[in-house]
């Protein structure tokens, strides 16, 4: 039984193919496109799972969409006739689209599977949004019964819904409906920071703890009601997202002393705190609703997905402090994980398949896209006359570990691409660890970013609990814990009277470079059963510097999706000050390539997310 999942039309769209349960392939279509967050049908990312499967689109016996557009246009009308008179605008911006095509799903889908593909699956299904992305998280976890939390923006009704996964069933709870959403909440203050919505939410969450939450208190007095099992509703006399173009109002920027800020305006203290306040608003949120979930329930397994899922300080936090004894977060918690949770529900609760679970998750590391051969890079590489050299696994991670320990910065890309917003990896960015400057170095000359953005550790699963306060699983890179206290370098009097973008300039503990101002990390823990190359590079790495952890950034600059193909991984390779290319066993020195290849490339620029 061969069912493909499709998520699409608002945000990262994306196709996932899973047969008999297991999961063949999954991508979303910007890796392919090259353009962030695309959100047009994913032609390129479904051509990809077919032929990662070496079938047709014929040969697929059912096709599901990720959620249902006659409820959403539903809501849509609904809310529209709500506000009216205001918001005509909005409402004269969406119709025609809806009109055209989107209500239409069925016909919209027929139409480009036969223009692209000639033919057309056995069946065409449509599954709800909030469960597709709670079946995402169940279906795909370790556990046979657990309790599932969904929150995110908005899906066709629902923002937040709590359900009892147990077997091959999801039995929904209860639900908060638009336009309550925390997901809305938070991507307000995403859009008056200055930053881009739906994607520059992790820059809100990377800036909170240079702030104070002098806000905070602002925010549960006018903007949001939050009740003691942790359930709320927004004021929305300060917000704008349900009748205009924007996301705040005019009550929402007298509130908080003025308009959005512009984007790439310097960030300033205000926005630092703005950042802190609405953080740790939406932590409180997500213990409360944890905690009555668990009370219902009974369960001890948590799963989280929805967009607001990949807030991993909030997971953390959860972990830590709420009542469950472990928690797994679906890693492509948005809308991408959308196509995999449909098809995965489809097969479970639909067609009422047995789920036996093995104790390890079903997402394979996560390592679900496009993989080339040395044969595929070799043929690039003399295509394009590009010196390199060949080396096997051994010497390959030798120089590797050798030149990140003389601080060289070096693109990695080997094996499948990963699914999912982290790169994990297979197609990322390394450096040491415990060097005091390459935090500085990699974000403005290598991703081209803001300052203060934060880079995570892949750290070997093993030496995780001698690093930091964690001793639970964290392959996906969605939880935050502490530097141990025995990593921490102690601050002079003056050091710890320090604020905002000056604490940029503290080694804060013996790994710098993944240490946040707070003392936190976002952790990826490095399993030899999912990934064995980078599982051995970081044991190489550990055996010449007696360090197990090493930077992980995923492999792109600002603006730009990460890479999917050697081309892709060679072009941000040229533009930036990146010093070595691994390419499969190809290894690649910066100072050997020609000046002109950036001219024969036709490197492309992105636009600021």
């Amino acid at each position: 039984m061969l069912i493909l999942g499709i998520s699409a039309y608002y945000h990262d769209s994306a196709a996932c193919l899973i047969k008999d349960g297991q999961i063949l392939a999954a991508a979303q279509e910007e890796r392919f496109t090259r353009i962030k967050h695309d959100s047009e049908f994913p032609t390129n990312a479904l051509r990809y799972c077919l032929e990662e499967a070496k079938i047709s689109i014929g040969d697929i016996d059912i096709l599901v969409f990720y959620e249902k557009p006659f409820v959403k246009f539903e809501r849509l009308l609904k809310t529209y006739l709500s506000f009216a008179p205001a918001g005509l605008t909005s409402f004269f911006h969406a119709m025609p689209l809806w009109l055209k095509s989107k209500l239409f799903m069925k016909s919209e889908i027929a139409n480009i599977l036969r223009e692209n593909f000639g033919a057309l699956p056995q069946e065409i299904f449509f599954y709800t949004h909030h469960r597709s992305h709670a079946a995402s998280a169940f279906f795909a976890s370790p556990y046979d019964e657990a309790a599932v939390l969904c929150l995110d923006g908005v899906g066709e009704w629902a923002t937040t819904t709590a359900w009892r996964g147990s077997g091959n069933s999801l039995k929904q709870l209860w639900e908060i409906r638009f336009p309550h959403s925390l997901g809305l909440l938070y991507s307000a203050f995403t859009y008056y920071t200055g930053f881009k919505v739906n994607s520059g939410e992790y820059k809100l969450m990377g800036l909170a703890p240079y702030g104070k939450p002098t806000y905070k208190q602002l925010i549960l007095d006018n903007l949001i009601d939050i009740k003691p099992d942790g359930t709320f509703r927004l004021n929305m006399e300060y917000f704008d997202f349900c009748t205009g173009l924007t996301m705040t109002g005019k009550k929402f920027n007298q509130l908080f002393g003025g308009p959005p800020k512009k984007p790439e305006e310097p960030v300033t203290s205000k926005e630092m705190d703005l950042a802190r306040s609405v953080q740790e608003v939406t932590e409180e949120v997500m213990l409360r609703l944890g905690r009555t979930i668990h009370a219902e329930t009974g369960m001890k397994n948590l799963c989280l997905a929805g967009g607001v899922a990949l807030n991993c300080v909030a997971n953390g936090r959860l972990l830590r402090e709420g009542p469950f004894e472990s928690i797994w977060i679906q890693p492509a918690a948005g809308d991408a994980g959308g196509a995999l949770g449909a098809a995965l529900g489809v097969w479970f609760e639909h067609l009422k398949n047995d789920r036996k679970s093995t104790g390890r998750d079903l997402m394979q590391g996560c390592y679900l896209g496009p993989a080339y051969s040395n044969e595929q890079i070799k043929d690039f590489l003399e295509q394009h006359a590009i010196p390199h050299s060949y080396m096997n696994d051994p010497e390959l991670f030798s120089e590797a570990a050798s030149d990140m320990g003389r601080e060289k910065v070096i693109g990695w890309f080997s094996g499948r691409m990963e699914f999912g917003p982290r790169a994990l990896g297979a197609r990322s960015i390394i450096g040491d660890a415990r060097s005091k400057e390459m935090q500085k170095v990699m974000n403005l000359k290598i991703k081209f970013r803001e300052s203060f953005r934060p880079f995570a550790p892949s750290v070997l699963r093993e030496r995780l609990a001698d690093y930091f306060e964690l001793d639970a699983d964290t392959p996906y890179m969605l939880l935050t814990a502490q530097v141990n206290a025995q990593h921490l370098l102690p601050l002079t009097e003056e050091q710890k009277s320090y604020s905002g973008l000056k604490l940029l300039n503290l080694a804060k503990s013996t790994v710098p470079a993944i240490t946040h101002v707070d003392g936190s990390a976002r952790i990826q823990s490095v399993h030899a059963e999912t990934n064995r190359r980078y599982y051995e590079l970081l044991k190489t790495f550990e055996r010449q510097t007696g360090c197990g952890v090493i930077i992980n950034t995923s492999f792109n600059v600002r603006g730009e999706p990460i890479v999917c193909t050697p081309l892709d991984a060679y072009k941000c390779f040229i533009r930036t000050n990146m010093d070595r290319l691994i390419l499969g066993n190809f290894y690649l020195k910066k100072e050997q390539q020609p000046a002109d290849m950036a001219n024969k490339l036709g490197l492309e620029t992105f636009a600021p997310d």
